[in-house]
């Protein structure tokens, strides 16, 4: 079943009003008609399950037929991620979308290539909230990451109240596999953690000053294998062990 994208408060008593980009992609790329069955998402938590009763060539007109209320997951996952250069940013989106990511933070640091001002900015973060839409149509997610403007490390630290488990991926020797942490965190609070973090750095890594100002923050350091990974593979290993400690807490 296809996925579109309306925020909250576009119903119209029983029915809503597909058109823009998301009419486009339906009529013009999808082909969809009138009677077929089609789910619309508000990325907070609202799925409502609809079927189109009009179409015009800019328009769809869709019946309500059910809606669901899905609950945010258990844990709010912070993603604070050196911006790559080229498109890999896109990437990394779509997988951090795809792995429960609650919060994404484009990181400007030392030896980050790209280099942007506010306005430019301003502009990468429309594109980027562009990318978790379509991201979190073809997952299912009822619930959109929040894409924050690019911002310093200083600056991250100091807008942001701290996850109960921050950590940041690291290559120093005394980093530490992400295990321990979870469950050195478990045995003091007898519970999982509501919120994570995880910073990940560029290619060659934070700087030891960089470094330095997130463990003083409180962030862990941890291991991501014998390997040196690129800063891609980097974000979706820490997700995806995230992902795996919460959901495998849960179901405990």
């Amino acid at each position: 079943m296809h996925r579109f994208y309306l925020p909250r408060g576009s119903d119209q008593g029983t029915t809503l009003l597909l058109t823009g980009r998301e009419s486009h992609h339906a009529l013009h790329v999808l082909r969809v008609r009138p009677g077929e069955k089609v789910t619309v998402l508000d990325g907070e938590g609202l799925v409502r399950e609809c079927q189109v009763s009009e179409s015009a060539r800019d328009k769809l007109v869709l019946k309500i037929l059910e809606k669901r209320q899905i609950p945010p997951l258990p844990c709010h996952i912070t993603l604070a991620q050196a911006i790559p250069k080229g498109k890999l940013f896109e990437s990394i989106l779509q997988k951090a979308t795809e792995l429960g990511a609650a919060r994404i933070v484009p990181l400007l640091t030392q030896r980050t290539v790209a280099r942007m001002d506010e306005e430019e900015g301003g502009r990468k973060v429309e594109k980027w909230r562009l990318v978790v839409i379509e991201a979190v149509k073809q997952c299912g997610s009822a619930w959109l990451p929040r894409v924050e403007p690019p911002m310093t490390i200083e600056q991250f630290l100091s807008t942001t109240s701290t996850a109960e488990l921050p950590l940041v991926g690291s290559l120093r020797e005394d980093a530490q596999h992400p295990r321990i942490h979870f469950e050195a965190f478990e045995r003091k609070h007898r519970r999982k953690p509501k919120s994570v973090s995880v910073a990940i750095g560029p290619e060659g890594d934070f700087t030891d000053e960089e470094l330095s100002s997130l463990q003083s923050a409180g962030a862990l350091p941890i291991t991501l294998g014998p390997l040196v990974l690129r800063t891609e593979t980097a974000a979706a290993y820490c997700l995806s062990v995230i992902t795996y400690e919460m959901q495998w807490s849960s179901e405990e």
